[in-house]
């Protein structure tokens, strides 16, 4: 199992991508993204679930982390059960977010993978995106590191997400 971990658009959806390209065998692939999009849309702009505030803030409530608990334990099922399993995320609670992943996935493979990127160009590829809140990017560049334990970090600042996949799969064992 592979967990990427950055903000938004810090380039973890473009390396998943190579990853599934570059490494030998067949790969799934989850992010919070289609997490996010699967909830209802009542959801998407309430305090039980996710808000998106217009300075790029991010606030989850009760509702939102009962499902993204399941969600968490249904991936962790699925590789359990053999799948090999690529997940991008946001720890938007750093070190609490990570134990979150920890404790769903006890007993699996873990390479854990942090994806930086300077907030300015993270915050240019949201601009050039045009489906994030603008200050989305910037907000989460590093909240999302605080206190997270990395097998290896990549930079995703002037490096194309090939040569981070490639670097990654390099440690899949």
């Amino acid at each position: 199992m592979i967990i990427l971990n950055g903000g938004s658009s810090s380039g973890k959806s473009g390396i998943v991508r190579c990853l599934q390209a570059v490494l030998p065998d067949p790969w799934l692939a989850f992010g919070c993204d289609s997490f996010v999009d699967a909830l209802p849309a009542g959801m998407r702009a309430s305090g039980e679930g996710i808000t998106f505030a217009a300075d790029g803030g991010v606030s989850v409530g009760a509702d939102f982390r009962a499902l993204e608990a399941a969600w968490t334990e249904g991936i962790a099922a699925m590789a359990r059960a053999g799948a090999r399993v690529i997940v991008d995320d946001v720890f938007l609670g750093g070190a609490a977010s990570q134990q979150r992943w920890r404790k769903a996935l006890g007993g699996l493979s873990v390479l854990w993978v942090g994806v930086r990127c300077e907030s300015e160009v993270a915050a240019g590829r949201e601009i050039a995106r045009g489906d994030r809140v603008q200050g989305m990017a910037a907000s989460q560049a590093d909240v999302v590191h605080e206190g997270v334990l990395y097998d290896l970090e990549v930079d995703t600042t002037h490096t194309e997400s090939l040569l981070c996949a490639r670097t990654i799969a390099a440690r899949v064992g």
